[in-house]
Protein backbone atom coordinates (compact mmCIF):
# COMPACT_ATOMS: atom_id res chain seq x y z
CA UNK A 1 0.00 0.00 0.00
CA UNK A 2 0.80 3.62 -0.84
CA UNK A 3 1.05 6.38 1.51
CA UNK A 4 -1.09 9.10 -0.11
CA UNK A 5 -2.14 11.37 3.30
CA UNK A 6 -0.72 10.81 6.19
CA UNK A 7 -2.09 10.75 9.44
CA UNK A 8 -0.88 14.33 10.20
CA UNK A 9 -2.55 15.65 7.00
CA UNK A 10 -5.92 13.61 8.16
CA UNK A 11 -6.45 15.63 11.26
CA UNK A 12 -5.31 18.78 9.90
CA UNK A 13 -8.15 18.87 7.06
CA UNK A 14 -10.47 17.46 9.94
CA UNK A 15 -9.89 20.34 11.68
CA UNK A 16 -10.67 22.64 9.23
CA UNK A 17 -13.33 20.78 7.97
CA UNK A 18 -15.02 21.47 11.55
CA UNK A 19 -13.91 25.12 11.39
CA UNK A 20 -15.87 25.40 7.85
CA UNK A 21 -18.55 23.45 9.18
CA UNK A 22 -18.95 24.82 12.66
CA UNK A 23 -19.27 28.11 10.46
CA UNK A 24 -22.13 27.34 8.10
CA UNK A 25 -24.74 25.58 9.79
CA UNK A 26 -26.73 25.40 13.06
CA UNK A 27 -24.59 24.47 16.37
CA UNK A 28 -26.92 21.66 16.98
CA UNK A 29 -27.62 19.50 14.49
CA UNK A 30 -27.20 15.28 14.42
CA UNK A 31 -24.30 13.91 12.47
CA UNK A 32 -25.49 10.61 10.61
CA UNK A 33 -22.43 8.25 9.85
CA UNK A 34 -22.78 6.02 7.19
CA UNK A 35 -20.92 2.57 8.74
CA UNK A 36 -18.50 1.07 9.09
CA UNK A 37 -16.55 2.93 6.99
CA UNK A 38 -16.93 6.24 8.09
CA UNK A 39 -16.87 5.87 12.31
CA UNK A 40 -13.08 6.44 12.47
CA UNK A 41 -13.79 10.10 10.41
CA UNK A 42 -17.01 10.81 12.54
CA UNK A 43 -15.35 9.81 15.85
CA UNK A 44 -12.61 12.66 14.37
CA UNK A 45 -14.73 14.99 13.01
CA UNK A 46 -17.37 15.12 16.18
CA UNK A 47 -14.23 16.18 18.63
CA UNK A 48 -12.84 18.77 15.71
CA UNK A 49 -16.78 20.22 15.65
CA UNK A 50 -16.42 20.26 19.26
CA UNK A 51 -13.28 22.48 19.58
CA UNK A 52 -15.19 24.32 16.98
CA UNK A 53 -18.17 25.03 19.14
CA UNK A 54 -20.65 22.50 17.45
CA UNK A 55 -22.84 20.23 19.37
CA UNK A 56 -23.28 17.40 17.04
CA UNK A 57 -25.26 14.48 18.50
CA UNK A 58 -23.71 11.36 16.97
CA UNK A 59 -26.20 8.32 14.93
CA UNK A 60 -25.06 5.29 12.49
CA UNK A 61 -26.60 3.89 10.04
CA UNK A 62 -25.31 0.95 8.42
CA UNK A 63 -25.29 0.41 3.76
CA UNK A 64 -23.94 -2.13 1.87
CA UNK A 65 -22.90 -1.81 -1.75
CA UNK A 66 -19.34 -3.31 -1.92
CA UNK A 67 -18.75 -7.10 0.06
CA UNK A 68 -15.26 -8.04 -0.38
CA UNK A 69 -14.88 -6.50 -4.25
CA UNK A 70 -13.33 -3.38 -5.14
CA UNK A 71 -16.03 -1.90 -7.69
CA UNK A 72 -19.66 -1.58 -6.29
CA UNK A 73 -22.10 -3.65 -6.79
CA UNK A 74 -24.31 -0.58 -7.77
CA UNK A 75 -26.74 -2.07 -5.13
CA UNK A 76 -27.24 -0.09 -1.77
CA UNK A 77 -28.84 -1.74 0.82
CA UNK A 78 -29.49 -0.44 4.49
CA UNK A 79 -28.86 -2.57 7.09
CA UNK A 80 -30.92 -1.82 10.11
CA UNK A 81 -33.40 0.97 10.91
CA UNK A 82 -33.25 5.57 10.43
CA UNK A 83 -33.57 6.69 13.77
CA UNK A 84 -36.71 8.28 14.69
CA UNK A 85 -35.07 10.61 16.81
CA UNK A 86 -33.37 12.67 13.86
CA UNK A 87 -37.44 14.23 12.51
CA UNK A 88 -37.17 17.62 11.80
CA UNK A 89 -33.58 17.70 12.89
CA UNK A 90 -30.95 19.63 11.23
CA UNK A 91 -28.89 16.62 9.80
CA UNK A 92 -25.10 16.53 8.97
CA UNK A 93 -24.54 13.65 6.52
CA UNK A 94 -20.70 11.69 7.04
CA UNK A 95 -18.98 9.74 4.59
CA UNK A 96 -15.74 8.46 4.29
CA UNK A 97 -15.74 8.54 0.87
CA UNK A 98 -18.19 9.41 -2.05
CA UNK A 99 -17.29 7.32 -5.55
CA UNK A 100 -20.07 6.02 -7.51
CA UNK A 101 -22.47 9.08 -5.71
CA UNK A 102 -24.95 6.14 -4.88
CA UNK A 103 -24.90 5.48 -1.31
CA UNK A 104 -25.26 8.88 -0.22
CA UNK A 105 -27.90 9.81 -2.18
CA UNK A 106 -29.53 6.82 -0.93
CA UNK A 107 -28.51 7.56 2.56
CA UNK A 108 -29.66 11.26 1.78
CA UNK A 109 -33.16 10.22 0.41
CA UNK A 110 -33.86 7.54 3.43
CA UNK A 111 -33.27 10.47 6.13
CA UNK A 112 -35.23 12.45 4.09
CA UNK A 113 -38.19 10.20 4.14
CA UNK A 114 -37.80 10.70 8.27
CA UNK A 115 -38.75 14.23 7.87
CA UNK A 116 -35.14 15.68 8.90
CA UNK A 117 -34.71 19.49 8.80
CA UNK A 118 -32.13 20.65 6.61
CA UNK A 119 -29.41 18.60 5.61
CA UNK A 120 -25.96 18.68 4.39
CA UNK A 121 -23.51 16.35 3.10
CA UNK A 122 -19.80 15.64 3.78
CA UNK A 123 -17.10 12.97 2.79
CA UNK A 124 -13.40 12.78 4.06
CA UNK A 125 -12.61 12.04 -0.25
CA UNK A 126 -14.28 12.73 -3.05
CA UNK A 127 -14.24 10.76 -6.30
CA UNK A 128 -15.94 12.89 -8.85
CA UNK A 129 -15.02 11.27 -12.02
CA UNK A 130 -16.90 8.04 -10.56
CA UNK A 131 -20.17 9.58 -10.27
CA UNK A 132 -22.62 7.63 -12.08
CA UNK A 133 -25.67 9.69 -9.70
CA UNK A 134 -25.31 13.25 -9.68
CA UNK A 135 -24.45 14.73 -5.87
CA UNK A 136 -23.89 17.31 -3.79
CA UNK A 137 -21.15 16.91 -1.57
CA UNK A 138 -21.33 20.27 0.56
CA UNK A 139 -17.80 19.36 2.89
CA UNK A 140 -14.89 17.60 1.27
CA UNK A 141 -11.78 16.71 2.66
CA UNK A 142 -10.19 15.43 0.36
CA UNK A 143 -10.56 15.30 -3.95
CA UNK A 144 -8.87 11.85 -5.73
CA UNK A 145 -8.28 10.22 -8.31
CA UNK A 146 -9.28 7.15 -9.65
CA UNK A 147 -7.98 4.43 -7.08
CA UNK A 148 -8.58 2.26 -4.62
CA UNK A 149 -7.61 3.60 -1.10
CA UNK A 150 -7.91 1.92 2.08
CA UNK A 151 -6.65 3.05 5.71
CA UNK A 152 -8.70 6.02 8.64
CA UNK A 153 -12.05 3.22 8.49
CA UNK A 154 -12.05 2.47 4.70
CA UNK A 155 -11.34 -1.05 4.01
CA UNK A 156 -10.29 -3.67 1.31
CA UNK A 157 -12.22 -7.07 1.49
CA UNK A 158 -12.68 -6.12 5.43
CA UNK A 159 -8.72 -5.45 6.31
CA UNK A 160 -6.47 -2.14 7.13
CA UNK A 161 -9.85 0.41 8.68
CA UNK A 162 -7.07 0.20 11.84
CA UNK A 163 -4.63 2.25 9.78
CA UNK A 164 -3.92 5.86 10.77
CA UNK A 165 -3.18 7.05 7.33
CA UNK A 166 -5.11 6.40 3.69
CA UNK A 167 -2.79 4.75 1.20
CA UNK A 168 -3.59 3.19 -2.19
CA UNK A 169 -4.53 -0.38 -2.45
CA UNK A 170 -2.13 -1.55 -5.35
Amino acid sequence: MRVLFTAVEIAARVDALAMEIAGRIPADFVMVGLLKSAAVFVADLARALDRAGARPEIEFIRLSSYGLAKESSGAVQLLGEIPASIAGRPVLLVDDIVDTGRSIAYAATRLRERGIGNLWTCALLDKPQRREIEVAIDFIGFSIGNVFVAGYGTDYAGKYRHLPYIGVVE
